[in-house]
């Protein structure tokens, strides 16, 4: 047979395989445009100040990633010196007099400090004498003080205009809340607010305010600006201290991340001062900043280590990052990272879930996101800060919903093929189907190897078939098919075909087994017997008309696929013929049930006490030449002892 050419059907079936993966790659393509734009949305918004919930989300990941990171041991820059419930307890009052604040001061400014940073709003007037005792106190050394910048809300910014510059993106304040006149008249003054996001805990610290006709510099900064003695210079997206760079994340605001709880930044109490017991190491070429950690002060902020972490060491985290350089990265290069990330990652998972429409897909696509979270865990332990909440905002939805059109899909196609697979089981035995799904190429060649036969046929069929009702004959008929696919399939054989009113049963499919030629022979015994009992419960005007002549015999066959866009599967050669012929032997002997000399001796056939075998005979088969060796079984206690008319008519 040519197969140069193939038929019709299989032309028809390739064409509509093409057309479902075109419009598989179009449905996949679609997803990844839709998943891109999804995630460039998201990031989008949340970068131009909505999604505000992303804030607390974004809060919660750092808090867990920085626990997990650990406490580091800070740069020993600063000291805080702190006014805390012992110096209370002592001077009876809170706020500190200014002439007890005067006398720290003093002392500090003894023990030659780098700068003194005081965290405290001197910006009411008080006693006289104290307020010019602290003036005059303030002018001995280099000094920091405190301001606060008052927002009308928390998040009001300035629209940007070209005029303004980058300072056009700096929060805008409605007034600074500044010290004292006489005060400032001999310190420098900085911006002590901190930005608290959703969550309270203090992520960032700006270090750029403005109102509108004034730009304040925070303290930290102003801090660290005098500690380093450099001049600042403003750059669109960065500060620069001298020739030292401090990125900084969108208006200008400095990341920062806690070393630890309460007090890991260097800590003495103020009451030191007071007893004469300060430590001149503790302040001697050091920041130092006055704040205070009053129980019950309110300036305290929940942060990863601590629930109550006092403002003051806040501010001293800041400044010890902007003097050291040691803050987490967090600036333009980071939120383009972000940017990509947000719009790749999701588009990557959601390629794995159309690359591999399986668990391992699913699979593939957890390690991604897994290895994306490392990736993500391990820049942030080593300074540099890859959003987490807006990635995951971008991914999770985009996946989720890809993945769930998969599984339904999946199902749809699952209860499809499994349709499919119903009907084709009608027409095909189970272990054949399974060999098939395993291998679609089984048989594709023909395959020599040893293999059992067992054919059976109804005696009288055609001419019952003239004098009852069809519909009559259809449920006789498939009631027959119903117990040859029942008795085949108990003893594991395969039908490769019903032959209108018989069939051949096939013991060797899907692979030649030490055991084919006894199941065979099983198979032939059962079929005499369920047969029997079969005809003998129909009625006597139809069961008297039947008969039925089986052949089994055992050798090599030729098992290919037979047809083109309608394949079958069947066995041929002359083991088949043989078998077929000795259902006429049978029939010429007065048997229902003839047996080849090679099939019992592959079986190993002892004999069963509730049957009787008879032979040996020698017949000439038709269109054979030589003769075969027949046994003749019949059942001992069965409905019938011989064949009947219609059987010995044939």
């Amino acid at each position: 047979m040519s197969r140069g050419r193939q038929g019709p059907a299989h032309e028809i079936w390739i064409i509509r395989l093409q057309d479902r993966m075109r419009s598989r790659r179009v449905q996949i393509l679609v997803a990844l445009v839709l998943t891109a734009l999804w995630g460039a949305g998201i990031y989008a918004t949340h970068a131009h100040g909505h999604l505000r919930f992303l804030d607390r989300l974004e809060a919660t990941l750092t808090d867990w990633r920085t626990q997990a990171r650990g406490v580091r041991r800070p740069p020993d820059l600063v000291t805080i010196v702190a006014i805390d419930d012992t110096v209370v307890k002592r001077g009876g009052t809170y706020p500190l007099p200014r002439a007890d604040l005067a006398r720290v001061v003093d002392t500090i400014v003894q023990f030659k400090p780098k700068v003194v940073a005081i965290d405290l709003l001197l910006v009411d007037r008080s006693a006289a004498i104290g307020d010019a005792t602290l003036a005059n106190t303030l002018a001995t050394g280099p000094m920091v003080l405190a301001a606060a910048a008052i927002f009308p809300s928390d998040s009001e910014t300035v629209t940007p205009g070209s005029e303004d510059g980058p300072l056009a993106v700096l929060p805008q304040a409605e007034r600074f809340l500044q010290p004292l006149p006489a005060f400032t008249d001999h310190a420098e003054v900085g911006v002590v607010n901190v930005a608290t996001g959703q969550s309270g805990s203090p992520l960032s610290v700006p270090m750029l305010f403005r109102t509108r006709d004034k730009v304040e510099l925070s303290f930290p900064l102003r801090v660290a600006a005098r500690a380093l003695d450099e001049p600042l210079t403003v750059a669109p997206d960065h500060l620069r201290l001298g020739d030292r760079v401090v990125p900084t994340d969108s208006h200008f605001a400095l990341p920062i991340t806690y070393y630890g709880p309460r007090r890991t930044i260097r800590t003495v109490s103020a009451q030191s001062i007071f007893d004469g017991t300060l430590d001149r190491a503790a302040i001697e070429n050091r920041i130092v900043v006055i704040g205070a950690s009053v129980a019950g002060g309110g300036d305290f902020f929940p942060t990863p280590f601590d629930s109550l972490m006092p403002g003051v060491e806040v501010i001293s985290t800041a400044i010890t990052h902007l003097v050291a350089g040691d803050g987490i990265l967090r600036d333009r290069r980071v939120r383009i990272a972000d940017a990509l990330t947000a719009i790749l990652l999701p588009m990557l998972l959601v390629g794995l879930l159309a690359w591999r429409r399986s668990a391992l897909g699913i699979m593939a696509a957890g390690a991604v996101m897994m290895a994306w979270a490392g990736l993500n865990l391990f820049a942030f332990t080593h300074g540099v800060w890859l959003n987490a909440a807006t990635t995951l905002a971008a991914a999770v939805p985009p996946v989720a919903i890809f993945a769930g059109v998969q599984l339904w899909a999946g199902s749809r196609r699952t209860q499809y093929f499994a349709a499919k697979s119903r009907s084709l089981a009608q027409f095909q035995a189970p272990a054949v189907l399974e060999w098939l799904a395993r291998d679609p190429n089984f048989l594709s060649k023909p395959v020599r190897q040893d293999a059992a036969v067992v054919f059976i046929d109804l005696s009288g069929f055609t001419g019952l078939s003239e004098r009852i009702d069809p519909s009559e004959l259809r449920d006789l008929l498939k009631a027959f098919h119903a117990l040859i696919d029942k008795t085949a399939a108990d003893c594991g054989g395969t039908i490769t075909g019903f032959l209108g009113d018989g069939a051949m049963i096939l013991f060797g499919l899907p692979r030649a087994m030490s055991d084919d030629a006894t199941r065979a022979l099983k198979c032939a015994i059962d079929l005499h017997r369920g047969t029997e009992r079969w005809i003998a419960s129909l009625p006597p005007a139809i069961a008297g008309q039947l008969g039925f002549k089986i052949g089994a015999h055992c050798g090599e066959i030729v098992a290919s696929r037979l047809g083109e866009s309608h394949q079958h599967i069947t066995a041929t050669g002359d083991t088949v013929n043989v078998a077929s012929r000795l259902m006429e032997v049978a029939a010429q002997n007065g048997a229902r049930l003839a047996l080849s000399d090679t099939l019992l001796d592959a079986a190993d056939f002892q004999g069963a006490p509730d049957g009787v075998l008879s032979g040996p005979l020698l017949a000439q088969v038709r269109g054979r030449s030589g003769v075969v060796t027949v046994w003749f079984w019949r059942d001992r206690n069965g409905p019938g002892q011989a064949a009947t008319k219609a059987e010995m008519i044939g």
